[in-house]
């Protein structure tokens, strides 16, 4: 049995992940921390109460109940101090909260390695998601003139998207850096172009009714290629967040992608 602490429980993602655990007979919830404490994790995830009070104080809950894994469903800003101190304290950091700079990532891998506590970080839970991430990377072999558009509810705090990055990332890999474009184009607006990552141009929407969307466009002779995911609920992030806790204690150092938990 797998002792889970969720981390942002009375959020919307944390809420999800607390009845995903509930509903797995191989994982326990032994904690919930948020801002928001004094309310049974069980009902303020709509599932019935569990007997599990959400706190405020991370440490302690780590103390407290010494889970095997924490799930971080937080924010941009909290999500490396949450991830280090649970691994100071030898818990394993299951984290889809995006928006951690490189040199967070270097001094927790350095922390992870120190105390032989694994990490895994995921841009995107969802299954569908990493097929069309791999499948991005497969296609730029042949399509390398290619732009990224990702479309997220209006309270997303960070942009681009954790999977955009990761996404042109995985592009990079196969992609020789290129211009794209007319070399003697003009923004009539500043950033109406997007952002660029080794010349893949990346666009973020942020509108109500929105949750977690990508599509991949390439272009070539003729044709145009568009890949594309679109997760309409939360829920779809839930089979790959149990898979995390199942497996992170099998990793060493920080790992970071769905797609290497898969099969």
């Amino acid at each position: 049995m797998v002792k889970v602490l969720v981390s942002g429980a009375c959020g919307r993602m944390g809420q999800a992940v607390v009845k995903a655990v509930q509903d797995d007979a191989d994982l326990s919830l032994v904690a919930a921390v948020d801002v928001r404490g004094g309310v049974d994790a069980g009902e303020a995830a709509g599932c019935g109460k569990c007997g599990v009070m959400v706190g405020t104080d991370l440490e302690k809950a780590l103390l407290d109940s010494r889970p095997d894994v924490m799930v971080d469903f937080t924010r941009p800003d909290a999500v490396f101090s949450n991830a280090m101190l649970a691994v100071k304290n030898g818990v394993a950091p299951v984290i889809g909260t995006t928006g951690m700079t490189a040199d967070e990532r270097a001094q927790l891998e350095a922390l992870s390695l120190e105390k032989n506590t694994p990490v895994f970080l995921a841009p995107n839970f969802a299954i569908g998601a990493v097929l069309m991430m791999l499948m991005s990377r497969q296609a730029a072999k042949y399509m390398p003139h290619v732009e990224i558009i990702e479309l997220h509810h209006d309270n997303k705090l960070d942009a681009p998207s954790g999977t955009a990055l990761q996404t042109a990332e995985m592009i990079r890999e196969v992609r020789a850096s290129a211009q794209q474009g007319h070399p003697e184009e003009k923004e009539k607006l500043p950033g109406a172009r997007g952002a660029k990552v080794d010349g893949i141009h990346i666009h973020s929407v942020r509108l109500p009714g929105f949750v977690a969307h990508q599509e991949v466009i390439f272009g070539g002779l003729g044709q145009t290629l568009t890949i594309r995911h679109d997760s309409i609920n939360r829920e779809s992030f839930m089979p790959g967040v149990v898979l995390a806790c199942k497996k992170v204690r099998d990793l060493t150092g920080v790992v970071v992608g769905l797609e290497k938990l898969l099969d």
